[in-house]
Parts: structure tokens; C-alpha cells; sequence
């Protein structure tokens, strides 16, 4: 089993959503976060006052699959994703042990 996590801009979200579902994604974790990457942050100016805000606003969606599905899971987020500019973000994937669903006592592969 395979935890794909991919941190995205939040305009890219429905799209990337859409992709998954397509593909036969039952189930994800959506979460707002904020970082910086190498694009830092950015200065606004608000009632004439310049300031800094040191973190951007990014999705975080994280797809819990089998091992055969996480190339085409990473492959659907980039296509979905990436717009070729600077804050696109990042996917990466971690290897999980046991999955259990909670509700029936499944696991594993049958618990996705």
C-alpha cells in the first residue's frame, strides 16, 4: 500500500479531484495548508501599507492506493496539476504497513 500525498495549488484542486474520480479513486483527504517552497513568499500592499507574507496557501490531497496504482495516480496529479509556473508544488509517496477500516475491521486492500 502506498500513501500518495501532492501538494497543489488551490486552483488545480477540481481538476485534480476529477482526474482521480475518473480514474476509480473511491476515496480521498483534502486539507488547506500553507508553505513555502522556492518561491517564498510574496509582499501585498494593503491601505498603502507594504507587507511580507512568508507562507502560500496550497492543498494538500492525499490518495491512500495499491502499489500498482501509484504510477497512474502520480501520473493523473501532474497532468492535472501543473501549470509550468513557480508554486505548482509537489507529489511524493510513503510506504504504509496496515490499513483498517474502522467501520467493518477490513484490511489492507480490502479496507481501500
Amino acid at each position: 500500500m502506498k500513501l500518495i500525498t501532492a501538494i497543489i495549488q488551490p486552483h488545480a484542486l477540481q481538476a485534480v479531484t476529477d482526474s482521480l474520480r475518473e480514474y476509480g479513486v473511491s476515496g480521498l483527504t483534502i486539507t488547506e495548508v500553507a508553505g513555502y517552497g522556492r518561491q517564498g513568499g510574496h509582499t501585498e500592499v494593503y491601505r498603502g501599507a507594504e507587507y511580507t507574507i512568508d507562507t502560500i496557501p496550497k492543498i494538500k490531497v492525499e490518495v491512500l492506493a495499491e502499489n500498482a496504482d501509484e504510477s497512474a495516480i502520480i501520473d493523473l496529479v501532474l497532468a492535472a496539476s501543473r501549470s509550468g509556473c513557480i508554486g505548482d508544488g509537489k507529489i511524493w509517496t510513503t510506504d504504509v504497513g496496515t490499513v483498517v477500516r474502522v467501520r467493518t475491521g477490513e484490511r489492507n486492500a480490502d479496507a481501500v
